[in-house]
């Protein structure tokens, strides 16, 4: 599973925009967490200020989503839901 949260073909599906993690981001993370398991997430620039805050705002959103934070490395963070 980590090789494949590490594959570079595996496309972003969610965006978190200027608005950081809201409730759309929540349930569509976890909507799309349902279906296939395994997602991408990316955070646009600008939303959190260095990688301590990055990390703790893809922890807040795995924690949201019931979902667990398998890889995140700059804006790009992948989730891992085991209930699919």
């Amino acid at each position: 599973m980590r090789r494949q949260a590490k594959d570079k073909t595996t496309s972003v599906t969610v965006r978190i925009g200027k608005d950081g993690v809201t409730d759309s981001v929540v349930q569509e993370l976890s909507d799309q967490l349902s279906k296939r398991g395994l997602v991408k997430a990316k955070a646009n620039r600008g939303v959190a200020n260095g990688a301590a805050e990055r990390s703790e705002m893809f922890g807040l959103l795995a924690e949201a989503t019931d979902s667990r934070l398998v890889h995140h490395r700059g804006n790009v963070a992948v989730f891992w839901s085991g209930n699919y």
